[in-house]
């Protein structure tokens, strides 16, 4: 099932609080990493483009519902970090998080991206996020055990798409 959300992909000063908010919501994100996601919102609003960071934000009403953060990867030609995708808890399994996949994936294929890396967490309260990488068409292109933490590791995956 799809929700009518609107989409944006200019960030405003409110929404450094509604994604530490959003990001607080879900419980899988320490202290440490909810403020690198706030980081990256106040980074494009102090630099714009030349921050390296894009976004799309979905809002339903005037609630920010979700939203995915990505950027083109230094020194390569055409791959991008998709270094953020995060759903309000609530209306989780709804449609959303693949909305947001499609819309910042076409928004890189317009840059000129041909690949999409993301990177995750092993830890197994991160099955349900790996399943979700999957069903996008998302192939686990690594494992890098321990990086983390002693039993957590990175997955990473990839996607072609241009």
């Amino acid at each position: 099932m799809t929700l009518p959300f609107t989409f944006r992909s200019e960030v405003v000063p409110a929404d450094a609080q509604a994604v530490e908010q959003l990001v607080r919501a879900t419980g899988f994100f320490n202290a440490e990493e909810t403020a690198i996601a706030v980081e990256l919102v106040t980074e494009r609003l102090a630099k714009g483009p030349a921050s390296g960071y894009w976004f799309v934000m979905a809002e339903e009403g005037a609630k920010l519902a979700g939203y995915a953060c990505y950027g083109p990867i230094g020194g390569t030609a055409c791959s991008h970090d998709l270094f953020w995708i995060v759903v309000d808890p609530a209306i989780q399994r709804r449609g959303l998080g693949r909305q947001l996949v499609a819309r910042a994936e076409e928004a890189i294929r317009a840059m000129g991206g041909c690949r999409v890396y993301i990177e995750t967490s092993t830890r197994g309260q991160y099955q349900p996020t790996r399943g979700f990488y999957d069903q996008a068409g998302y192939r686990l292109e690594a494992v890098l055990e321990d990086f983390y933490g002693p039993g957590d590791g990175k997955a990473v995956y990839v996607k072609v798409v241009g």
